[in-house]
């Protein structure tokens, strides 16, 4: 784990957290600047920057853990739904460089919004996109 990753420290008990989930394999606390009450972050303990960078295994023990924390702060907090979040990179508004899902409690007219700002495929485009991304995967 690296040594100025504050994930790691907080994994480590090197910084104190408000913990509601842990195992060997996958710690859940409450955000420090939650966008609502019960927001929780979800990583493994093993440090990964990155959602593309987790073993197999590793994410099969994340996902899992995540459904089970995303149930009980719906049940906890009384919402209606929630949003289940992950950023990738800085340019995505990765703060922290270490893999984390971020999982929000939503209820009808919370004020909360994200400011999406969908666009169009120009002529032909979202083809040669989907062919290159096929491409890609091979």
């Amino acid at each position: 784990m690296p040594d100025d990753c504050v994930f790691c420290k907080i994994v480590r008990g090197e910084i104190s957290s408000h913990k509601v989930y842990e195992n060997e394999l996958v710690l859940a606390i409450l955000d420090i600047n939650p966008i609502a009450p019960g927001h929780a972050l979800v990583m493994p303990k093993p440090h990964r920057e990155t959602f593309s960078d987790l073993p197999p295994d590793l994410l099969g023990e994340l996902v899992v853990r995540a459904q089970q924390v995303a149930r009980g702060l719906v049940r906890a907090t009384g919402a209606l739904g929630f949003n289940l979040l992950m950023n990738n990179h800085k340019c995505s508004g990765q703060a922290i460089p270490h893999a984390h899902w971020h999982i929000i409690p939503r209820k009808q007219d919370d004020g909360v919004r994200f400011n999406w700002t969908p666009r169009k495929y120009g002529e032909g485009e979202a083809e040669s996109t989907a062919a290159s991304i096929r491409e890609a995967l091979k």
